[in-house]
């Protein structure tokens, strides 16, 4: 099933798939987006928090939708964890073939680029930081595995970032749904993560376009000095 038909039969909501598949589709979901290239349109932050949501058991959430809190919080991290570390050995193994693929519906070369790039400008705590930037935490493993990251610092900061990234957000999502404004108005919360998860993707993509801007503009200036 393609991406978009996922998303037509509302497995793709956070609420959807909790509903349908329940604890194991939502360890599946954040091990497929944390480290399998093809899990980047997966939606791993507004799940997690949906799923910690569900577990505070507030009252707009049915009786059988209630989920353990312990169970949640350790899946979802061995999840996030093992998803990473899969990622890293398919790069590692494959090596820059990855780079080689062409554009498909599901592989686009440019988030490879975009996830290269991350990786270049902030080094070994990249495996932290991408943890909360869609897309670019999908290739991010794969990319430290091609560029063979030192295996033992890849797995520290790989523990290091599924603790903060995949309890981190669960356990927000767990004390927020405990405020009754919250409750209420889950949509308007699950919302406000997405547009949180998204918001370092808007600024690189500002500052990329402010940088190439003045690059532009360098260029007129130089030519008309040489006038």
């Amino acid at each position: 099933m393609t991406p978009l038909l996922l998303a037509a039969s509302g497995l793709l909501s956070p609420r959807g798939l909790i509903e349908k598949v329940g604890l194991a589709g939502i360890f599946a979901v954040i091990f497929a987006e944390s480290g399998l290239l093809i899990g980047f349109f997966l939606p791993g932050d507004s799940l997690l928090f949906t799923a910690g949501f569900f577990a505070s058991g507030p009252a707009a959430v049915p009786e059988e939708l209630h989920l353990n809190l312990p169970a949640l919080l350790i899946g979802c991290f061995v999840a996030a964890v093992a998803g990473d570390q899969v990622g890293y050995i398919f790069g590692r193994r494959v090596g820059p073939a990855v780079f080689n693929r062409p554009d498909s519906r599901v592989f686009k070369q440019a988030n490879v680029d975009k996830a290269t790039a991350f990786f270049d400008k902030h080094g070994t705590k990249t495996i932290v930081l991408a943890r909360f930037v869609p897309v670019v935490r999908t290739f991010v493993p794969v990319v430290a595995g091609v560029s063979r990251m030192h295996y033992r610092t890849f797995v520290v900061f790989n523990v290091v970032g599924g603790l903060l990234w995949a309890v981190g957000v669960t356990l927000l999502g767990y004390f927020l749904g405990q405020i009754g404004f919250v409750a209420d108005n889950i949509e308007l919360a699950i919302l406000a993560v997405v547009a949180i998860s998204i918001l370092p993707i808007a600024i690189e993509l500002l500052r990329a376009r402010a940088e190439a801007k003045r690059d532009r503009q360098s260029v007129v200036d130089a030519l008309t000095d040489d006038d």
